[in-house]
């Protein structure tokens, strides 16, 4: 049933702080004006009616105060929108159900005074949705800035941040809560299961999803981890005894996706965000083009030629990614030249040095190649903006395709060419390990140990300032949103989802050379669990929670690199000497061998992936039975308003 917003007053006197919004500095009173009252303004006329406040009353003595303002919601409020979003909660009988206000006494926990009903993330992320969907009707302009125009349709937050107008929206902590979640998550150092319904409740599903794979996918090297150890120290010297972990290989990495699928399923229902319905997606806010109707909305909004896209695509981003590959791999011939050299050096001096100086190139190697990867980066994604694609998830599909494959390249292609084109076991089993190691320290430093240094040495400036003022308002809310304010963004899990891609290459592409790649990569994720919880709560501004039912277009990348692993790994074992005595004769015989075994594994991998289900079958009856409930709940509905028809005909 429609809801009629007019009939309920949200208006509510104690007022909870959930969301900041950050003007600019030189931003003009009326426009803040403006905008404050189309956020409080009723839905029937144009606004979001949310609750807003300034940080301070009389902002204008202390620096850049009198620009924050902070939004909330009532309790009611709340409740409507969580059912305009879609958000599903657990009823009174156990099932997931799309959450109604007209059947809200259904569902578990429910009170109408108890405000925990919904989690904090919830709340942030429905008043997000409103903020977002507040769309200009008459207004030609924004207030005060006549450059900034307005049409009907038109989102207002992203208008004002195309023009620099808002500088930032971000939620708040909970800081009572984030001490309980800190404590149970990192607060000390002991092996256990992550607590990731308080960190889905805290920060949303798609981090809680993060935290779950990567947890999983570090259990998942255990086995691998067991195995290589002794493996390693057994055959140490004998680098060419690696059949047996190569076929582990190919099954290990054939089967950890496929029941990540059903636990990752397990978990979203358990959340509700396996049942929520795909929204209709708006234009990215950095679409740009010329004035026109969308067909399916009917709304005036900006178009873009797509054939001008696609020139831009193949013209200009094509050219200018395999350009960056081709340095890649002058880069990687430069890394060949000073492995000569260095083995030239050990050969003629025999000594410790000597010995030592044999990694120095594979670690250079791997500095150069981290590098390379975050200059790329910034590249692609400004190659991405500028190509202009309407929505955000066309966006990070073209901007996660240019960073994987560069990646990939730049990451594996030495590999490659020592193990297929040199044959150089031991050099391969060296370069593996110093390619992983290197990347491991360098991630750990950049991405935890410096960003929460400079962290801490703001904060220690912030809460300096706030002690010398004197000002009518709650300190400690103050000094919090002074000191959030100031936090780095997180920018999305996609940067975190890399790193554990180019890893599982490492482990699952040539770790039969090297054993101990995957006792590596379990000692990296355990400390990962720590350095990325404590970036979150410590380092980062809280971010929005978005509802997910799954890892996305990673989960497709996990795939592939498991069919690129499969023929990798296939290979390996023909060229393995034990391999080779078996056909002294024939090469091409060993080769026709090689190449049917390698396609009898596949079409083993997509058998099982067919013969596996992706949700267990307590999840696919229960998806059903909601399914055939709701159709017979339409046509109830439907019977209901042709009765109500025929007898207004009769009247």
């Amino acid at each position: 049933m429609k809801i009629s917003w007019s009939a309920y007053d949200t208006f509510e006197a104690n007022f909870r702080p959930l969301v900041v919004i950050e003007f600019a500095k030189d931003t003009k009173d009326e426009t803040k004006e403006w905008l404050t009252q189309k956020i409080i303004e009723k839905k029937k006329n144009g606004g979001a009616q949310l609750l807003v406040k300034p940080l301070v009353k009389d902002g204008k003595k202390i620096e850049e105060s009198h620009n924050i303002c902070l939004v909330g919601a009532s309790h009611l409020r709340l409740l409507l929108g969580a059912e305009t979003v879609g958000l599903v909660k657990e009823c009174n009988d156990n099932t997931m159900r799309a959450f109604t206000y007209a059947t809200r006494n259904a569902f578990k926990d429910f009170a109408e005074d108890n405000h925990d009903f919904l989690t904090m993330a919830e709340c942030q992320y429905i008043i997000k949705h409103e903020l977002e969907n507040l769309r200009a009707k008459d207004e030609k302009m924004i207030p005060g800035y006549p450059q900034a125009k307005l049409y009907p349709g038109k989102s207002i937050m992203r208008r004002l941040m195309s023009n620099g107008i808002l500088i930032q929206i971000f939620p708040l902590h909970d800081t009572e809560e984030l001490k309980k979640l800190k404590h149970n998550w990192y607060g000390k150092m002991r092996l256990s299961y992550q607590p990731l319904d308080e960190i889905r409740c805290y920060f949303g599903e798609t981090i809680a999803l993060y935290f779950a794979f990567l947890e999983y996918f570090t259990f998942a090297l255990v086995p691998m981890a067991v195995i290589g150890i002794p493996y390693y120290f057994f055959d140490w010297e004998n680098y060419d005894k690696y059949v047996m972990f190569a076929g582990f290989n190919l099954l290990w990495s054939a089967i950890i996706l496929e029941v990540w699928k059903r636990c990752c399923a397990v978990m979203t229902y358990r959340w509700g965000t396996l049942l929520m319905k795909r929204q209709f997606e708006e234009p990215r806010p950095g679409f740009h083009g010329v004035l026109g109707i969308n067909p399916v909305t009917g709304r005036e909004e900006p178009v873009y030629s797509s054939f001008k896209r696609q020139l831009r695509i193949y013209l200009v981003s094509l050219p200018f990614v395999c350009l960056c590959l081709y340095l890649s791999l002058h880069v990687m011939m430069i890394y060949f030249e000073l492995e000569h050299q260095a083995h030239l050096y050990h050969e003629e001096n025999q000594s410790d040095l000597s010995s030592l100086i044999l990694y120095v190139p594979s670690i250079i190697y791997a500095v150069v190649i981290e590098v390379l990867n975050r200059i790329y980066r910034y590249a692609a994604e400004f190659l991405t903006s500028w190509e202009n694609h309407r929505l955000e998830s066309s966006y990070q599909n073209h901007l996660v395709l240019k960073v994987l494959v560069f990646n990939f390249l730049n990451c594996f292609a030495s590999l490659f060419y020592i193990a297929f084109v040199l044959f150089d076991m031991k050099l391969l089993r060296q370069s593996l390990a110093a390619l992983l190691i290197t990347s491991q320290i360098l991630n750990q430093f950049v991405e935890a140990i410096l960003p929460y240094w400079l962290q801490k040495r703001r904060n220690k400036r912030v809460k300096k300032k706030v002690k010398a003022l004197e000002i009518d308002t709650d300190l400690s809310l103050f000094e919090q949103v002074n000191l959030e304010k100031g936090m780095d963004t997180y920018l999305g899990t996609f940067d975190d989802y890399l790193e554990l891609f180019l890893q599982f290459g490492y482990v699952s592409l040539f770790s039969c050379v090297y054993p101990l790649a995957a006792v590596f990569a379990v000692l990296n994720n355990v400390t990962e669990i720590y350095s990325d919880a404590l970036k979150m709560c410590r380092i980062f501004k809280r971010p929005f929670s978005e509802p997910t039912a799954n890892i996305g277009v990673w989960q497709l990348a996990f795939q592939t690199m498991t069919v690129i692993s499969v023929v990798t790994n296939c290979v390996l074992i023909g060229m393995s000497p034990q391999v080779n005595a078996l056909f002294p004769d024939s090469k091409m015989e060993l080769i026709l061998i090689v190449v049917l075994a390698e396609h009898l594994v596949l079409a083993i991998k997509f058998l099982m992936a067919f013969a596996i289900p992706d949700k267990p079958r307590d999840i696919q009856t229960k998806l059903a039975k909601l399914e055939f409930e709701s159709l017979e709940a339409l046509k109830q509905q439907v019977k209901a308003v042709f009765r109500i028809n025929c007898i207004r005909d009769l009247i």
